[in-house]
């Protein structure tokens, strides 16, 4: 059971990490404001998905949300890293830039899976 939830963690502070990071260059980096430009998207969406992943990332590291809200997370991140890649081919950017949220959706499944094995324990 330890080791489940070293993985559990690992894994939910790797996308927690990643999910801030992203979050936090939505809004201060000029490029990821000509990014969402190129996909065809709005200020307002990129600021707003920004708050979500902010809101997510808290709603999966914070034990005193229930496994229902997390699992809400959890799909919202899955959502977003479909969509993501779904935008990026329908604007045919390169294949590395298309992969790339499906890379990130590894830790994701990762920490679901091991949320599941260990959520009577948290």
């Amino acid at each position: 059971m330890k080791k489940d939830k070293i993985i559990y963690w690992v894994s939910t502070g790797l996308l927690g990490l990643t999910m801030l990071m992203s979050a936090y260059m939505y809004v201060t980096d000029p490029k990821m404001e000509e990014g969402f430009k190129h996909l065809g998207y709005s200020d307002a969406f990129r600021i707003e998905l920004a708050i979500a992943k902010v809101i997510g990332v808290l709603v999966l590291l914070i034990p005193v949300f229930s496994s229902k809200i997390k699992e809400w997370a959890y799909a919202g991140f899955g959502i977003t890293f479909i969509m993501a890649t779904i935008a990026h081919y329908a604007a045919n950017d390169p294949i590395n830039i298309v992969a790339m949220p499906v890379f990130f959706m590894i830790p994701l499944i990762i920490s679901n899976i091991y949320f599941s094995k260990t959520k009577s324990t948290l």
